[in-house]
């Protein structure tokens, strides 16, 4: 096992707020603002599809692996000397469009992890293609793995108690199944042994679908360390190896957990 109490404390900043339906320069321009006054911070995570809201036109405002909103993602990363990251819709060939969360290095390079569970209540499977890879990145030593919205509801995507360190989730999750999200959150923490993040949206979307906020971070035994509630902004947390380590130490849970492949 790795010596988890030699890593850095790790900063997070959760940036929570409305979208305006379709309308990725307005939103660009509401992030960057917020952005403009961050702390100093070593990971920014934004909401899911955080330039147009939780559309299903893939087609229409789906981007290149390289667009607008890439390069702002990018722009923010360097100006912060932090990782910064969210999702869009992003075009991979023609009929072939993806939820895809883009990991964005202030050194100009980037990592992506494309939405493996695509929420058929929406018609979104009927939109995009679903990713087929898990993506774990390191920062400072941190290992972290990226997921997306609906993905929170299986535990089996979500499961590698042995290997990370911590687990975030963006969304656009509405409030009619805040419940689900602020219960399935906590228990992802818990059967990970890790931390957990999540960042999601408030306001109301154009289809009239409220969203409550609710964006948190929770640590190894489920326990809150934010909640954001419905209000809107930047909001922060450290999160501490060390502590990590020593709950893995005192209950190595993992080492009793089923063998599975994805």
């Amino acid at each position: 096992m790795r010596d988890l109490t030699a890593l850095p404390d790790l900063r997070l900043a959760l940036l929570q707020g409305p979208l305006v339906w379709h309308d990725v320069s307005a939103n660009l321009d509401y992030f960057e603002g917020l952005l403009a006054d961050l702390e100093r911070v070593d990971l920014v995570l934004l909401p899911e599809m955080f330039n147009t809201g939780f559309s299903m036109d893939s087609a229409t405002l789906s981007e290149p692996q390289m667009g607008i909103t890439t390069q702002w993602l990018l722009e923010q990363a360097q100006r912060l000397n932090a990782v910064v990251c969210g999702s869009l819709i992003i075009k991979v060939a023609e009929g072939d469009y993806r939820n895809r969360l883009l990991w964005a290095r202030p050194d100009g390079s980037l990592a992506y992890y494309d939405k493996r569970h695509l929420f058929r209540m929406a018609g979104e499977h009927q939109h995009f293609t679903a990713g087929e890879k898990q993506l774990q990145v390191e920062l400072k030593g941190w290992r972290i793995r990226p997921l997306i919205c609906y993905d929170l509801r299986f535990p089996v995507w979500s499961r590698d108690a042995e290997n990370t360190d911590l687990l975030f989730y963006v969304a656009s999750w509405p409030a009619a199944r805040r419940m689900a999200w602020n219960r399935l959150l906590p228990a992802r923490a818990i059967e990970n042994l890790c931390y957990v993040a999540a960042v999601n949206r408030t306001g109301t979307d154009q289809h009239g679908y409220a969203y409550s906020g609710d964006s948190q971070v929770l640590d190894f035994m489920g326990e809150t360390l934010l909640n954001a509630g419905d209000q809107n902004g930047a909001f922060y947390v450290t999160l501490q190896a060390k502590k990590l380590a020593e709950f893995k130490q005192r209950f190595p849970a993992y080492l009793d957990a089923d063998r599975f492949h994805w």
